[in-house]
């Protein structure tokens, strides 16, 4: 594994996250009550036995390159072995990253120091577990110039993804970015394969086609114009990440909207989880504060028969319950206070829900105080003249927002506006 360069793209601004990516880059929201979403896959790289990691960050990147800092510190650098990230650098021009190949043209000044045979590419924002030393393998046996790693999805999801057609020995033979269209399925197979955003490139290979890609008015992006154009010149297959075993799709979820990112947070509550945090064979690593254990104490407050009760969820270090918790994720230090009900909801560090209290279906960010006898979840139409709504129904309350008790308005929103997501409050009912 010394000759390849891994290089993991984390500066996309995150927008279909928003709210949640107010105040920091996408990969640095917490997932699962205790890791951020680069945690799995730098987790990855490590497990996989990568040691040569560079993270290429851009916006609101404080709370990430904080992260890396107090959990990714962890190999010795007299070995060459390294996790740093790098900021852009502007060597190539004045500009900002503009696309994700972009991001990684403007780096090659960097690569060209560690001088790598291969290049592995990857995404900061996806949760699975992959060990790539067996894409690696294969990309080698192919004789490839470059691999894609793909996974089988339904039809019907095709155009969230970049999808493509292979032949009988898995070259790509047709890539298609998100298309809007697709034939009907042939032989009742319903399912197309996906770009996961997981790229091997021979480093020489690569530079030639980042080089032609800059002189071009473009997208400068792997799946919009890199791969496209690859494989009309060079030997592009794709890697199926599939189970060798039962032959099915393993665990692979794209978080990048609040609806994805809810919806596969919930996963990890289900009484026997696809994706399984307690694989002691794959260890997901995370920062952990030095909180005491958590607690679940009878709420004195509660009826006789109606004690503090924690169901099918995840609690994490530092939490207090004094209500009811059922089918949610607690990160670090929330509290719950006397007669209080949470359901199937994300509560991250040091939220406190007050007396009384109904949340349901909702995702509360760091450090948001709920007042007592609030409701969240249970009327959607008073919700939205509060918080965000995503379009399946979840309430997204931003880190350190206001609540406004019962009787007393409705939150404060116009501070969003300075932020430069809109100047439409409407965008984000």
């Amino acid at each position: 594994m010394k000759d390849i360069l891994t290089m993991i793209m984390a500066g996309g601004t995150g927008e279909r996250l928003f709210p949640l990516t107010l105040h920091r880059a996408k990969p640095a929201v917490t997932f699962g009550g205790a890791y951020r979403l680069i945690d799995f896959t730098l987790s990855n790289c490590i497990n996989s036995g990568l040691r040569k990691i560079v993270v290429l960050t851009q916006y609101k990147s404080l709370s990430l390159d904080r992260h890396l800092r107090l959990t990714w510190n962890i190999l010795n650098a007299d070995l060459d072995e390294y996790i740093f990230s790098i900021p852009p650098q502007m060597r190539v021009n004045s500009d900002w990253y503009k696309g994700t190949a972009d991001s990684i043209y403007q780096n090659l000044y960097y690569a060209n120091m560690v001088n790598p045979r291969y290049f592995l590419i990857l995404s900061a924002d996806h949760v699975y577990k992959m060990d790539y030393s067996g894409m690696i393998d294969f990309h080698k046996e192919k004789g490839a110039d470059a691999t894609v790693a793909t996974i089988e999805v339904d039809r019907r999801e095709g155009s969230q993804y970049g999808i493509m057609k292979v032949d009988a020995n898995d070259r790509i033979i047709a890539f298609k970015e998100k298309p809007k269209k697709f034939q009907p399925p042939m032989n009742g197979n319903k399912t197309i394969l996906a770009n996961m955003g997981v790229y091997i490139f021979n480093s020489r290979i690569l530079r030639k086609f980042l080089e032609e890609d800059a002189r071009k008015d473009s997208n400068h992006d792997f799946g919009k114009n890199i791969i496209p154009a690859m494989i009309q010149g060079a030997k592009v297959f794709s890697y199926n990440f599939r189970d060798k075993d039962t032959g099915n799709p393993k665990y692979w979820r794209d978080v990048g909207t609040s609806d994805a990112y809810y919806e596969a947070n919930m996963d990890l509550v289900e009484p026997n989880p696809e994706f399984n945090l307690y694989d002691r064979n794959w260890p997901i690593r995370n920062h952990q504060c030095q909180y005491p254990p958590a607690k679940v104490v009878f709420s004195q407050g509660c009826k006789r028969g109606s004690p503090a009760l924690c169901l099918d969820s995840l609690v994490s270090g530092g939490c207090i319950i004094n209500g009811k918790v059922q089918k949610s994720i607690l990160s670090a230090g929330v509290k719950i206070n006397s007669n209080a009900r949470v359901e199937e909801s994300l509560l991250m560090e040091g939220v406190e829900v007050g007396d009384n209290c109904k949340i349901k279906r909702a995702i509360i960010d760091k450090r948001v105080k709920v007042p007592s006898g609030i409701e969240i979840g249970y009327d959607l139409e008073e919700d939205k003249k509060k918080f965000f709504v995503t379009d399946s129904g979840i309430v997204v309350i931003p880190k350190n927002e206001e609540i406004l008790p019962p009787g007393a308005g409705v939150s404060r929103r116009e501070r969003i506006i300075e932020y430069g997501y809109s100047s439409n409050l409407a965008d984000f009912q």
